[in-house]
């Protein structure tokens, strides 16, 4: 019985393989730094008692320094801007919360 293989060591096509693994390393990057920027500063606004305004403005700056250190665009620039935003309209809220006991 005689095996017939079209196979042919190292012709193999690999471009949507290398696109893939690209893709999953932008994201993982992505991910752990956007952890990374909530996780610090929830630390240093919680146990070390830092106003969220500093510790916001703080972590901004690392955001973005980190984003372009890593070569993640300015689409990381505009999600670390949207978390701002977001952690502001937070404040609000906890804020007017406040101010109703």
């Amino acid at each position: 019985m005689s095996e017939t293989s079209e196979y042919v060591k190292g012709e193999m096509e690999i471009d949507s393989q290398s696109k893939m693994y690209s893709a999953f390393l932008k994201v993982t990057a992505w991910t752990s730094l956007i952890l990374i920027l909530m996780l610090g500063y929830a630390t240093f606004t919680l146990t070390m008692g830092m106003n969220w305004m500093v510790a916001m403005a703080l972590f901004a700056i690392i955001g973005a320094i980190g984003g372009s250190m890593l070569g993640l665009g300015g689409g990381f620039l505009l999600a670390v801007f949207g978390l701002i935003v977001l952690g502001v309209f937070v404040q609000i809220m906890i804020s007017l919360g406040g101010a109703l006991m």
